[in-house]
């Protein structure tokens, strides 16, 4: 049996998220060991300064706007990655202080996440914890906040991370419904995680979310365009339910790598209108409406703990043996980064963390046949390893150094 919420109305769940990782300068094989320095400064202050000022300003301004029209009316979440709220505080401090002040409406919640929007939770959960640790403390740091709800980068899911949330005291954890969660049905369901009820899981409904995210400006799809009635209107095909509606998708969809001319921000606005009049929905954010809901299905899931080919969830991150080698072999460093207090050393094994790395390695290929290479700042998936390959042989070689002078340290305290 479910419980009513207070309006009797379902709830609509907005998640954007924020990320940028830091990305790699050209790297030869005869810098290995020579320079010390991977990444490309330009290009990252580049493409950071210009993504916050077509898309992560414009958009912020647009939300605050339907905050300051519909108050309490209009709510979202959002998930900034340590990497993002770096460089944004580096290249353009203007573009953080506006995601604070959307912050303070009280409107806003903030979902934690891995600090590097890594691929921690298959190779390691305690370094995944660490790096779960070091996002928090920085969102507490720059908005003063504990966040209740978690999310593993590519919405990955296990009962091993339910177990590491609810730990370190999440209430909510945030999942993609085709990432398998094992035992799900209703890709809607706020549910509670066998064998941890107390923790709720929020599960993207899929379709919907890659009607906003991926289809919205193809002209190519059957039902562009998509206008807001259009898209309200499947929302109330959908059968009537006390659950959640959990629309997840990355901040960019709505400025930047989409064409503005695309009328996505009048689109949002519009259908920010359309659900605040209505007498079916409300806006909720992701913990407001997992609270709301008592579940029946329970969901199950192995842990994750090797790196496979064979795993659909994660193809386009480990799907070739590139990814693979170029994972396994860093995190072959992760005995000694686990303890080391290099700061230097830190810092790069965080940066060189990022998923974004493996994925420029993709050779999973588009419908139209393309390689997966939209976001790549490489030639080919090729260029990416080789480049990558480099730059990791010479942070092994740092941590090697770095563990034969501690025990050489060591040996001589003895």
């Amino acid at each position: 049996m479910k419980t009513q919420n207070s309006t009797g109305k379902q709830s609509i769940c907005l998640l954007f998220r924020v990320h940028q990782p830091y990305r790699l300068k050209p790297y030869r094989f005869f810098d290995i060991g020579v320079d010390h320095s991977y990444f490309n400064q330009f290009q990252n202050a580049d493409i950071l300064k210009r993504i916050a000022h077509d898309c992560y300003m414009p958009v912020n301004d647009v939300l605050m706007k339907l905050i300051r029209k519909f108050g309490d009316g209009f709510k979202i979440a959002l998930s900034i990655s340590g990497t993002a709220i770096e460089q944004m505080k580096k290249y353009v401090p203007e573009a953080l202080e506006s995601f604070r002040e959307l912050y303070k409406t009280g409107n806003v919640e903030l979902v934690a996440e891995t600090y590097s929007h890594s691929l921690a939770m298959i190779m390691d959960i305690a370094e995944y914890r660490r790096q779960v640790e070091k996002q928090v403390k920085m969102l507490h740091y720059f908005f003063g906040c504990t966040p209740d709800a978690l999310i593993n980068s590519n919405f990955l899911y296990s009962n091993e991370l339910a177990s590491l949330a609810l730990g370190m005291g999440f209430k909510v954890v945030l999942a993609d419904e085709a990432k398998k969660v094992g035992g799900l049905r209703d890709y809607n369901l706020s549910q509670d995680s066998k064998p941890y009820p107390e923790l709720k899981i929020a599960l993207r409904n899929n379709e919907l979310s890659e009607d906003i995210s991926s289809r919205f400006s193809s002209r190519e799809w059957t039902e562009w365009p998509l206008t807001p009635d259009k898209y309200v209107g499947w929302l109330n095909g959908l059968e009537q339910s006390t659950t959640p509606v959990n629309l997840f998708t990355d901040y960019e969809t709505f400025a930047d790598y989409k064409n503005m001319n695309t009328g996505i921000l009048n689109f949002l606005q519009t259908f920010a209108g359309r659900i605040v009049a209505s007498r079916r929905w409300l806006f909720s954010t992701v913990s407001e409406a997992a609270e709301k809901v008592l579940n029946v299905v329970k969901p199950d899931s192995q842990n994750r703990d090797k790196v496979t080919g064979d795993d659909r969830i994660l193809f386009s991150w480990i799907g070739n043996d590139l990814q693979q080698e170029a994972l396994n072999g860093l995190y072959s460093a992760l005995p000694v980064m686990a303890t080391c207090t290099d700061i230097a050393l830190r810092n790069d094994w965080s940066k060189l963390q990022s998923s974004d790395h493996f994925y420029y390695m993709s050779l999973e290929q588009s419908d139209d046949g393309e390689m997966n290479t939209s976001f790549s700042p490489y030639n080919s998936p090729y260029d990416a390893f080789i480049n990558y390959m480099n730059v990791l042989s010479d942070f092994l070689i740092r941590v090697n150094k770095y563990e034969n002078d501690h025990i050489y340290i060591e040996q001589c305290r003895l």
